[in-house]
């Protein structure tokens, strides 16, 4: 159970950096593959809008999305092992 979750945070965060990479090209967005994976993408992300991580033109958003989802994967892990 725990290899599941962990390959699930590993494949959505593969997901959010495919997402980022898609801005670096003209119409990413609007291709059938950049639909899908803004429907994938976007709910979550629009977690951390409030948060203002834009930076001149760099946003760092998808990386604290990133960044937390990992880290609650893992105290997930860590607490489910502790009652193993």
């Amino acid at each position: 159970m725990i290899y599941l979750l962990l390959k699930g945070v590993e494949l959505y965060s593969l997901l959010l950096v495919i997402y980022a990479l898609l801005s670096w090209f003209p119409g990413g967005y609007q291709s059938p593959f950049g639909k899908l994976l803004a429907r994938l993408c976007e709910p979550y992300l629009s977690l951390f809008d409030r948060l203002n991580l834009h930076f001149g033109p760099i946003d760092f958003t998808i990386m604290a999305a990133i960044l937390l989802l990992n880290f609650a994967s893992r105290g997930l892990v860590i607490l489910i092992g502790t009652f193993l």
